[in-house]
């Protein structure tokens, strides 16, 4: 799985390059072959986008990959609203890749994801208005050297894309501070008597989720200036199997793992046992489940079978086992030490134990659960 790493000026490999760099050729590519109508400061048209997105062979033979597995309608949606003077509001439970999409939407429109705001229960007003450089600030007064823009005040400048992570997370007062911005393009700065005005190609981009303790509400003011998008959970298994599959390989080439073939039947089974757990009914529908408490996300799954390709590659014999994704399973289900573990124990032996082929995965989870 090792290839050349996406590294920073010094020439430090990065961990996890920013959607715009580890993609760099395809949007490019893109650039070059799009000869469609773009909105003002977009880098591509929307054509462009939404094939970026949801990948492609272009003419020249650039094979785009997808970089989402979903409705088109839904990723055209998405893209037709940036285009408006609406802002996006991706929504949907933990591991619907809402973050991911947003990260590559800004990428692909603005060639710059990083205008981010992560929110947060702690997130203050000036991480979404402004701050103020406070030796300026107490030695010249209100000044625009003493301003610190947020990533919301340079994307208005810059008619850039800026994205707000965890909407739902960050305290409701602070949330409306948004309002003036998406009703208005502007943000009034009265320490200095001026306003930013935004530019032509700006918008926002959030994500929020409505199924983590700890959320927010949005007031009904702030949610009528998104338009919303739900993203919903891979439709099919073969569809989630294969985003699975894509994201494990990205992510060990990513983090240059030894080569370690990820075995399509161990993703397939980490599948199985996610989607029948969190539909409480196995996959004939004959035998139904008791749900954990935890959402089982295609996400969590790309993380047991990343972690098992780990283990096998510096603690095993290189090649992907029932063992070494029992622990990431079974960590992955039981996140409530009493209720979670009924309903593992009862899918193992429900389930798991008399299904052919099976054994070996049972008498892993078996010994890893005690």
């Amino acid at each position: 799985m090792t290839a050349s790493p996406t590294v920073d000026p010094t020439g430090a490999a990065l961990l996890r390059p920013h959607a715009e760099q580890a993609t760099e050729h395809e949007l490019a590519a893109l650039r070059a072959a799009d000869d469609r109508p773009r909105p003002p400061h977009w880098q591509m048209s929307p054509w462009a986008v939404v094939t970026y997105l949801l990948g492609g062979t272009l003419d020249d033979g650039t094979v785009i990959t997808p970089k989402y597995v979903g409705p088109r309608r839904l990723v055209e949606v998405a893209v037709a609203t940036l285009a408006t003077d609406r802002a996006l509001l991706l929504l949907g439970v933990p591991g619907t890749a809402k973050t991911w999409v947003s990260e590559h939407l800004a990428a692909a429109v603005s060639g710059d994801s990083t205008l981010l705001v992560q929110g947060t229960s702690g997130t203050a007003e000036e991480t979404i208005r402004y701050g103020w450089n406070y030796a300026r600030l107490l030695a010249e007064g209100p000044s625009d050297a003493a301003l610190v823009p947020s990533p919301i005040m340079t994307a208005m400048r810059e008619g850039r894309i800026a994205r707000v992570e965890e909407l739902t997370r960050i305290p409701s007062d602070v949330q409306d501070a948004l309002i003036t911005v998406l009703s208005e393009k502007t943000l009034p700065v009265p320490e200095l008597s001026t306003e930013v005005q935004a530019a032509k190609g700006f918008n926002v981009i959030a994500t929020a989720n409505d199924r983590d303790r700890g959320v927010n509400e949005l007031s009904s003011a702030l949610r009528r200036r998104f338009n919303t998008v739900v993203l919903p959970l891979p439709a099919s298994f073969d569809d989630e199997v294969d985003i699975v599959a894509r994201r494990v390989e990205s992510l060990g080439r990513s983090l240059e793992l030894p080569e370690t073939p990820a075995a399509l039947e161990e993703i397939r089974r980490v599948v199985t046992v996610f989607r029948e757990l969190r539909s409480g009914l196995t996959g004939d529908g004959r035998t139904k489940l008791k749900p954990p408490s935890g959402t089982l996300s295609t996400a969590e799954a790309i993380s047991v079978v990343t972690a098992g390709l780990t283990l096998s590659a510096h603690f095993g014999d290189g090649v992907l086992r029932p063992a070494d994704v029992a622990a990431g399973i079974v960590g992955a289900v039981v996140k409530d030490p009493v209720a979670d573990t009924v309903a593992w124990t009862e899918y193992l032996e429900a389930v798991a134990r008399e299904r052919e082929g099976w054994g070996d995965f049972y008498r892993a989870c078996r010994e890893v659960s005690g």
